[in-house]
């Protein structure tokens, strides 16, 4: 039989050859881990390659994803669909490897990891999301729900301060069933970390209410292995295991280097790793025995077929949990939705008093959440203020799992990415509420969760100088335009209640990441036929025509529409000819066909007035060089909020103004 450590050299050997084929890459982290990487893989973790989607499996997450062949490299050894000549394209364009993993859970990958620390938060969202499923789905005798969340760091992701973040609440919430791994090798990019880098983490994480096994020697297979099966032992509290390790162990010249960690080792190097590891083989050959050794399919498939069978006793005791279960797992939304959907719409037009759009927005929350089991709220301490508290919604606490709401403490970033790990675990569609400015917080969450496409609502209220008081700190001024720049982000700005329906209607039955963007202060509710009520659903339409071709345009969103709709209007009735164009989303409205588009925004009328508070920059391809941008390219200022949009010249009769110098003209 082979020995722990031949089984770990094997992840050695695919790793530094992956890299030094590339010539490029991280082989110290995947050489340093190895050996944890064998135990845990081998001993403890519950996955099936033959299903990657096995729904009670064990989730895996590798936070210092620079480290990414040592996943591809597990992945290849246990079956997963992934193959030599995968690993051989380690790097290069196109490849199912890439330099840092993507979420593939096809593949076996459950989080796109990469940016230090977000990981972590991603792990801590699949653990609340397994015990949120368990308090929920399990009964006596059938624990459906019963997985482990495991996860690789180092000290760049401990170094990040959204591990302060989403381990702190880890703690306090007592995910038990989530066990991290250390990788103390004390070595980054910039050389010995402890010039920078002398925090006591044990201590740290003993402070945030973790269970702490420290000086573990990573190196040592049974050394790993009685620690994991003592971190399984304690089920109230999350567990970190603090490994010490060697980066790049086994090459004798750069382990415990800088040189190991982010460069490929060199020819002569992987030469004398393969005598100081006893690996006589060639690159990218590993020997049947031990293959065989990792190979994983056939315990892989007892182990799901095990739970199969208790799955098909559940739903014979209790169909209709089943069903639901089955439901969430898949993400479908539930038979009753387009009901709901039209339900919120119609709740929503009965508002005719001004209403600020936050409002708006916990109004079709009251429809949705009651309606939507599988709706996980909160809000980055700002609950009262963003509304995103429907009635019903029940608080989660340590000692109560069964909650839909959680209040994350000022920890935007942290929410952010556990909103990630939550949605990609399965089960849940979560939405966390923040002001719009400290979306900056979290915009590197918001990043990924737009390249994975996960489905997670952005709640941002807040959203221009029209919050007044709180003054520049919180008046966002280029947030609008730096996540429309977003690729696979959709973004609405809503100018009202009938706006807002369908901006959380959308929101919900898209499976991607999506912003939802209201105000402080109260908007006017506009007017619409049922034609335009059905238009608001493509992203931008003519909400005020006139009569003939029109002699300019005018395109708002949000609370500007409004002032606009009065411009529009008064001119109008003076005897000229301005079509009005809302336009909540300029993503959707982009993804329209050309004729639509055409008919909404006519080309041959060049002389156009996009109005937004906030940066010009991104409407000046709506206007064109013939046109103009009413924004606001500058810090705002303090005072009320009417004050301060009418010294910004957010006033219908600086639109009129402006339209008039491009009538002029």
């Amino acid at each position: 039989m082979s020995t722990r450590r031949e089984l770990a050299n094997a992840i050695r050997a695919l790793s530094m050859d992956a890299v030094q084929r590339a010539n490029s890459g991280h082989p110290g982290m995947p050489m340093g881990m190895a050996d944890i990487a064998q135990v845990l893989w081998t001993d403890y973790l519950r996955y099936n390659p033959g299903n990657p989607l096995w729904e009670d499996r064990d989730r895996f997450v590798l936070s210092n994803g620079h480290g990414s062949m040592l996943l591809y490299s597990v992945l290849y050894l246990t079956g997963y669909p992934l193959t030599i000549a995968d690993l051989e394209g380690f790097r290069q364009l196109g490849s199912r490897t890439p330099g840092h993993p993507e979420h593939d859970p096809a593949l076996g990958i459950e989080t796109t990891t990469g940016p230090l620390g977000q990981g972590i938060a991603n792990a801590v969202g699949m653990a609340l999301a397994e015990k949120l499923l368990a308090a929920e789905f399990n009964r006596e005798g059938f624990n459906i729900v019963d997985h482990y969340t495991y996860c690789f760091c180092g000290d760049g992701c401990l170094m990040e301060g959204v591990s302060h973040e989403a381990c702190s609440l880890a703690g306090t919430l007592g995910l038990g069933k989530l066990i991290m791994f250390y990788d103390d090798n004390g070595i980054s990019i910039d050389g010995k970390v402890a010039g920078w880098f002398h925090d006591n983490t044990p201590e740290r994480f003993a402070a945030y209410g973790w269970h702490v096994i420290p000086d573990v020697d990573g190196l040592d297979g049974e050394a790993v292995a009685a620690a994991v099966a003592a971190a399984r032992a304690e089920t109230r509290r999350p567990t970190l295991i603090d490994c010490k390790t060697i980066i790049g162990y086994g090459a004798p010249d750069k382990q415990g280097t800088k040189e190991a960690h982010g460069e490929a080792l060199g020819a002569d190097e992987v030469a004398k790793a393969r005598k100081v590891l006893n690996w006589p083989y060639p690159p990218f050959v590993v020997p049947d025995e031990i293959r065989a050794a990792w190979d994983h399919r056939q315990q892989g498939a007892a182990l799901e077929a095990n739970w199969r069978a208790l799955f098909a006793r559940y739903t014979s005791a209790f169909p209709d949990l089943a069903r639901e279960f089955e439901r969430r797992m898949r993400g479908d939304l539930p038979a009753s939705w387009p009901d709901t959907a039209a339900q919120v719409q119609r709740e929503l037009l009965k508002q005719s008093a001004p209403q600020a759009t936050r409002a708006s927005s916990q109004a079709a929350l009251n429809i949705i959440g009651p309606a939507l089991p599988e709706i996980f709220a909160g809000s980055a301490d700002l609950t009262p203020s963003n509304n995103t508290m429907f009635k019903g919604a029940v608080t989660l606490t340590p000692g109560a799992a069964e909650g839909n709401y959680l209040h994350y403490g000022v920890r935007e970033f942290g929410m952010t990415a556990i909103m990630n790990g939550i949605t990609l675990h399965g089960g849940h569609l979560p939405y966390g509420g923040t002001f719009l400015v400290f979306s900056d917080y979290a915009r590197n969450a918001v990043r990924l969760a737009c390249l994975m496409n996960a489905h997670v609502i952005l709640v941002y209220t807040h959203d221009s100088i029209g919050l007044g008081e709180d003054g520049p700190t919180h008046q966002p001024i280029e947030q609008l335009g730096s996540l429309r720049a977003i690729p696979h982000m959709e973004l609405w700005r809503p100018c009202d209640a009938a706006e807002t329906a369908v901006a959380w209607t959308r929101a919900i039955a898209r499976r991607g990441a999506t912003a939802l963007v209201f105000t402080r202060q109260a908007v006017p509710q506009q007017p619409r036929t049922p034609q335009q009520l059905e238009s608001i659903g493509r992203g931008g339409y003519v909400l005020i025509d006139c009569a003939g071709v029109p002699e300019a345009l005018v395109i708002a969103t949000g609370s500007e529409v409004g002032i606009a709709a009065q411009a529009v209007n008064s001119l109008n009735g003076a005897g000229r000819r301005v079509r009005l164009v809302s336009m909540p989303s300029t993503h959707v409205f982009d993804d329209q066909d050309d004729a639509y588009r055409e008919a909404v925004v006519p080309h041959a009328v060049t002389r156009r007035l996009a109005v937004e508070a906030g940066a010009r920059q991104s409407w000046w391809r709506y206007v064109g060089s013939g046109g103009r941008v009413l924004g606001i390219d500058r810090f705002g200022a303090s005072g009320k909020g009417a004050e301060v949009l009418a010294h910004f010249g957010f006033t219908a009769d600086n639109v009129v103004q402006q339209l008039r110098g491009l009538l002029e003209d």
